[in-house]
């Protein structure tokens, strides 16, 4: 499971992020009671489903064959998890014939009696008649997954013009129990056989094979579709719709895109490396993808970024574009999405953790791919910015420190999907494999993969099977990362002692608790070469005394750059100067340019950032352009030849975009032709920018330009078209404005707010300056939950104190800033 958005960071910075948001636990929930796994009585065998929809009513109409074996003892009742359903026939299935049962159902369990006691390994069949009615049911999410309704119809009466009508599932954690009867556990696992009778005008997909298509009456076809092999049943699916069909073969299996029609021609560039990660992912794990086909499907309103379920990863409609789109998209959204998904069909599908407390052997292991695939596709450089991307969404809620990896306690099992068993796990994940090293990391999740293969596992096979391929015990690393919360947090401090020709390098931890137990490498720079020392950190206080003919250049802790720790660490700028010229890392260089930044009164902090202009890698660039002071006379004079020219001709959007808007910052006149020329960029970022930058120097150019590129606009171009017209009070614009925010994705709905809110306070409208505000509290009380209320009711507040001359317009503000505060 992949959650799209981090919605507070995206506001707070003003651009998109694609990454998992912390889950909020409620107010007065407790996470005191220990969460054992849940005992299995009984064992799913087979899940027979035959069902049908009504549109109209938005049910769905199932038959169910469910066959099941006592698990370690003869039973004589049979508990399914089924939310909400009307319940129509419960029968035990005895020679094709259908014998009654009795059962008790309280719209969340159906507990069936089975009229005699069955045996262990016996077999037996429950025949069930329901009707499912998701809409009806109250259901919550989490900040992974925003909705538990299980089934969604996507504008089934076709009100929304231009808005395709679809059907979809998603399971994830214990949700497709609102759409069929089942023991929904991550420990159970079932083969499938899944028949949809639908439109025959639409397209289904779901787990496994299609084995059968029969006309079903008129205007109706049903589609069957075959799994053999086990899996949980939160993966089972269902995808109904207009989509068109592009496939193509791997190993003799088929790989197929579903997308809608007019997306269909970018197919390729958006999931055509699918094939190549199948095969660099069989490789890496020596276990051969385990299933028997690989899809993946786009769809409308999904209520999360992507979901694994088997043979056929859900993707929302981020992973769908136009040409020009795709332009400005980089490895940190949807690839890296694609990558997360296929890894799961490992680690979640082939091997399901056996609790929601061990979520770890799931999502940390598919986050930690997303590093492994940018490493082999892109290099070092991007895996290392993909994995710091990614443990600095840990570090940024200090909620996370208090929680760990496996986690008994929980208030609710969607707490579990937060930046802990995400982005921090996947960090810990391959801060192991460093110290293992790759042969015997991957040799280790090859033995867990076979071990427990179409079944379940947990943390600590994990680590029985890394300590069967390496020969030691690492018990020492589990119980610190796995079964403790928090992290090393350190200050490290450098002194030469020339009498002893020794570098002292003092390491102090100072977190709460027992101080972590710490492999490191450190290298020692003199005369322009490392050396490398390999030491250890077990104490709250550690001096290393490290051999040196001379006085060291640099002294660089962490040389491998992968614990996952907070430092401050005291170098000089004389060092940091040097570890970017010299250390070779993505994080040795934004660490020095980052500790260059406040210091740019020195020639020597400029010249750092400056050269970072022009390094080797795009997200160095960005980073250099970042930490510019062009407030300071000589960094704006040294910087800017090398920002025109990044924002003319870089071979990154990303660049470009950033150096548009560090030109932007200067408010120069000289740099009008630079913006002009930058609307004529196929990018909608770069032109965004550029329309932002040429608003800086003549907003009246800027309003015409906006005009004439409002007829073909999305994402950041359109953000910044309202940006304009906000500053330039053009209220005639409102329809459009309003338009473009309701239709907008919700990050770029976030991108949009000060402009929105800009031309907002200028309407005189009653009734459309209290629709934009009503925007604004929808927005502030759906996303609460991810910190964005503070920003959007300061938005408010100043909304207000602007509209002093307006009684009733206050009014609607303080409405609305008291439902944004009254909000959980």
């Amino acid at each position: 499971m992949k959650n799209l958005c981090l919605l507070a960071f995206a506001f707070a910075i003003g651009t998109s992020a694609s990454a998992q948001s912390p889950s909020p636990t409620p107010a007065g929930s407790v996470a005191t009671s220990y969460r054992a796994t849940v005992a299995k009585v009984n064992d799913l065998v087979h899940t027979k489903l035959d069902v049908r929809f009504d549109y109209a009513k938005r049910y769905l109409y199932g038959k169910e064959w469910v066959t099941l074996k006592p698990h370690g003892y003869a039973t004589d009742s049979l508990r399914l998890d089924a939310k909400g359903m009307d319940i129509k026939t419960v029968a035990l299935v005895q020679n094709s014939k259908q014998q009654p049962l009795k059962y008790d159902y309280d719209q969340q369990q159906l507990l069936i009696h089975l009229g005699r006691t069955m045996k262990v390994g016996e077999s037996y069949t429950i025949y069930l008649e329901y009707t499912a009615k998701p809409d009806e049911l109250e259901a919550k999410g989490s900040a992974a997954i925003s909705d538990a309704r299980g089934l969604y119809f996507i504008n089934p009466d076709s009100t929304v013009k231009g808005k395709p009508v679809q059907i979809w599932t998603q399971g994830e954690s214990e949700s497709n129990s609102a759409w069929f009867p089942t023991i929904d556990k991550p420990n159970q696992k079932t083969t499938t056989e899944l028949s949809m009778t639908v439109p025959s005008k639409y397209v289904t997909l779901s787990n496994g094979k299609m084995v059968s298509q029969t006309p079903a009456g008129a205007g109706l076809r049903t589609d069957t579709w075959k799994m053999d092999q086990p899996y949980a049943p939160y993966l089972v699916m269902m995808a109904i719709g207009d989509f068109k069909i592009a496939k193509e073969q791997w190993r003799g299996k088929e790989v197929s895109y579903y997308m809608e029609p007019q997306y269909t021609a970018q197919a390729q560039r958006i999931f055509g490396r699918t094939p190549q990660m199948l095969e660099f992912f069989s490789n890496k794990l020596g276990v051969e993808f385990p299933w028997n086909k690989y899809a993946q499907v786009v769809v409308r309103d999904y209520v999360s970024g992507a979901m694994e379920n088997t043979t056929a990863s859900l993707f929302g409609e981020q992973a769908q574009g136009t040409a020009r789109e795709l332009l400005d998209w980089e490895y940190a959204g949807v690839e890296r999405e694609i990558a997360h998904e296929l890894f799961h069909h490992w680690f979640g599908d082939y091997v399901t953790c056996e609790s929601w407390s061990n979520l770890t052997v799931n999502e940390s292991f598919a986050n930690f791919c997303e590093t492994v695939w940018a490493e082999h596709a892109f290099g070092t450089d991007a895996a290392e910015s993909q994995g710091f991307r990614s443990l600095s969404t840990y570090f940024r809620n200090p909620a996370n420190y208090t929680k760990p990896l496996v986690r008994f306690q929980y208030a609710d099992k969607e707490d579990m999907f937060d930046a802990v068993t995400y982005q921090k796990g996947g960090n810990i994940l391959n801060m192991l494999r460093v110290y293992l090293g790759d042969d015997v990391f991957f040799k280790g999740l090859n033995l867990y993969l076979k071990q427990n293969a179409y079944g379940n596992g947990e943390a600590q096979q994990v680590r029985l099977a890394l300590e069967e391929a390496s020969g030691q015990d690492l018990n020492w690393f589990f119980n610190q990362w796995y079964y403790r919360a928090g992290h090393p947090i350190v200050t490290i401090d450098y002194r030469w002692d020339a009498a002893r020709k020794m570098e002292e390098v003092t390491i102090k931890q100072t977190q709460a608790g027992q101080p972590f137990i710490l492999p490191l490498k450190v290298d020692v720079y003199m005369n322009g070469k490392p050396e490398r020392h390999t030491v250890w950190l077990r104490d709250a206080v550690t001096t290393l005394q490290l051999p040196a003919a001379s006085k060291p250049d640099l002294v660089n802790v962490d040389a491998e750059k992968v614990l996952v720790w907070q430092k401050t660490d005291n170098k000089s700028l004389a060092e940091y100067a040097y570890q970017y010229a010299h250390a070779p890392r993505y994080l040795d260089r934004f660490e020095a340019l980052k500790a260059s930044k406040e210091k740019q009164t020195e020639k020597l902090a400029r010249q750092t950032v400056v050269a970072g202009l022009s390094d080797r890698f795009y997200n160095i660039r960005v980073a250099a352009i970042e930490n510019l002071d062009l407030k300071n006379k000589a960094t704006r004079k040294a910087a800017a030849p090398a920002l025109q020219k990044l924002a003319s001709a870089d071979s990154s959007v990303k660049v470009q975009v950033e150096a548009l808007r560090a030109l932007a910052e200067l408010k120069d006149k000289r740099y009008e032709k630079t913006f002009a020329q930058a609307l004529g960029s196929q990018s909608y970022a770069v032109q965004g920018a550029a329309l932002e930058g040429l608003a800086s120097v003549d907003i009246k150019d800027a309003l015409a330009r906006a005009n004439a590129l409002q007829a073909d606009t999305k994402g950041a171009l359109t953000a910044a078209i309202v940006g304009v017209y906000g500053k330039s009070g053009e209220v005639s614009k409102w329809p459009f404005v309003l338009a473009r925010f309701d239709a907008a994705s919700t990050n770029d709905r976030f991108n949009m707010m000060q402009g929105f809110a800009e031309l907002l306070e200028r309407l005189q409208d009653p009734a459309a300056f209290a629709e934009g505000v009503s925007r604004i509290q929808h927005m502030g009380v759906q996303f609460k939950p991810y910190g964005v209320d503070k920003r959007l009711l300061a938005l408010l507040e100043s909304l207000k104190a602007k509209r002093t001359d307006n009684a009733a317009a206050q009014q609607v503000v303080d409405q609305a800033i008291s439902a944004i505060q009254a909000a959980k």
